[in-house]
């Protein structure tokens, strides 16, 4: 499989992708947990069904410390013990905020809510940047067929 565009080779997405990368490092250094802003990641780009970014979020997150029973359990996170409460709210955040055309009403009120009792303001605004960024890079992944399985962790950084 190869990409259908050389992203890496367009100077027009060089331009782009340097803002987008720009944003992403605004919330990774932000108070958000580091191990909830790859929990996101992860689970929106399966979400979406981007392998490009779920290859790359889940070696990241490996080499971070993340244990593989985690990593394995992020797309059933419901049925699974091993995420905080806190964590469990930003993956259902994530969720909602992924798959807004599939909720009429966008993110519901009630999983808002429960987001905002484990996060601060500028944790929240940083998981709503970080679920927009992830789904942008998503969208841009799927769109162009960009192959997975190649990444090493810390490749982009």
């Amino acid at each position: 499989m190869s990409a259908r565009l050389n992203a890496f080779a367009s100077p027009l997405a060089g331009k782009a992708l340097k803002h987008f990368v720009a944003a992403g490092k605004v919330v990774a250094e932000s108070s958000l947990p580091a191990a909830t802003q790859e929990l996101v990641k992860i689970r929106a780009s399966q979400i979406n069904g981007c392998g490009f970014c779920t290859d790359m979020h889940t070696k990241d997150a490996a080499a971070a410390g993340e244990t593989s029973v985690r990593l394995n359990l992020v797309a059933v996170w419901r049925e699974a013990t091993v995420f905080t409460d806190a964590e469990r709210a930003a993956l259902e955040l994530a969720e909602e905020g992924t798959r807004i055309a599939d909720a009429a009403g966008g993110v519901s009120d009630e999983v808002w809510a429960t987001a905002a009792k484990h996060y601060d303001d500028e944790q929240l605004m940083a998981l709503v940047s970080l679920i927009a960024l992830i789904n942008t890079f998503n969208r841009m992944n799927v769109i162009l067929t960009m192959p997975a399985g190649d990444y090493r962790p810390g490749q982009f950084n």
